[in-house]
């Protein structure tokens, strides 16, 4: 059974996933891009993946399925029981771990994939995040998507995936934290004041359609960070309207294909910030993702400050990026 594990020091929790239990030795091994000899999402193998979750389908196939994690970080069974040990305190490690297979065919990249498709993934997100929120056990879940070898990713046939968590982690924290001090201070949401700075200078200003603004954020930390918020703040991914799915899908498809062009089809991590799983006002706070394409590595000046060092200029990857044809 996996534990979370809190830092005394510094307020952080850590998984200890026990169920993806790697040996000392095992981390000496060379990094290999995914092979796609034998595939378990592709449409047809669906006896290699754990029972779906949930589908989406049309006629007999399946156009998006979910299922559970064959190795997961947390597991979904059991009560949060917490502990102290001298100093320490752990809690069981008590959550989902969900894998979102974004098409049956065997397509790599989600730019690949038509727009239609991609609402589809981006709606099937949304009604996971519906569904896990009426447990009591969890506070909140971050969508993610790893494409590519270096960025993570373990196989390469298109997917996201989802860890619902009975806690809220310390980046989100400090998100909601930093957004409710702006709001205090200035009686406005931080997001809405960084939406129109970045439609009036146009600096930063990457890709934007009817609901969707793609920026390159001020202080980006690594080369061509990009951020796709919705131009009417809502603090809930899941509780968007349609409109917006398909607005954001035509987003992600425009903007990936761009940054295949502009950076020869670079690997890149993909999240979704949105807001915790409770009832309280969360009307500083706008949802939104967070595309880092993995072009450079945190090295020690990093992990020891926080600070990142980041080469090129947010303006001069935006303006890369929107002359780009595709």
């Amino acid at each position: 059974m996996p534990t979370l594990r809190k830092d005394p020091i510094g307020g952080r929790w850590v998984i200890i996933a026990t169920e993806r239990n790697k040996r000392p030795s095992d981390y000496g091994e060379s990094v290999r891009s995914p092979q796609a000899e034998f595939c378990p999402f592709c449409a047809g193998n669906e006896d290699a993946t754990p029972p779906p979750i949930a589908e989406e389908r049309t006629g007999d196939g399946w156009d998006v399925r979910v299922v559970p994690n064959k190795f997961p970080a947390l597991r979904s069974e059991g009560e949060i029981t917490r502990r102290g040990e001298g100093i320490y305190d752990e809690m069981s490690g008590i959550g989902a771990h969900e894998v979102i297979i974004e098409c049956p065919e065997h397509i790599s990249d989600i730019a690949e994939l038509d727009t239609a498709q991609i609402e589809k993934v981006l709606r099937v997100w949304a009604d996971r995040l519906r569904e896990l929120r009426q447990d009591p056990r969890l506070r909140c879940a971050i969508v993610f998507k790893n494409h590519g070898a270096q960025a993570g990713a373990s196989l390469e046939h298109a997917h996201s995936q989802l860890i619902a968590l009975p806690i809220v982690p310390k980046r989100l924290a400090e998100e909601l934290e930093g957004a409710k001090k702006y709001q205090e201070f200035r009686d406005r949401c931080v997001f809405d004041d960084i939406l129109q700075q970045e439609l009036d200078s146009e600096e930063r200003l990457v890709y934007q359609n009817e609901d969707i603004v793609v920026i390159a954020p001020y202080a980006s930390r690594f080369p061509f960070e990009l951020w796709f918020l919705p131009r009417r703040g809502e603090p809930w991914y899941e509780h968007a309207d349609l409109r917006t799915y398909h607005c954001l899908a035509e987003a992600l498809q425009v903007v990936c294909r761009k940054l295949n062009r502009a950076l020869d089809h670079p690997p890149y991590n993909l999240m979704l910030h949105s807001a915790p799983f409770t009832d309280e006002d969360m009307s500083h706070f706008t949802w939104h993702l967070e595309l880092i394409p993995t072009l450079t590595k945190v090295a020690g000046f990093e992990w020891g400050t926080g600070f990142y060092i980041n080469p090129t200029p947010p303006e001069e990857a935006a303006k890369h990026l929107r002359d780009m044809d595709i």
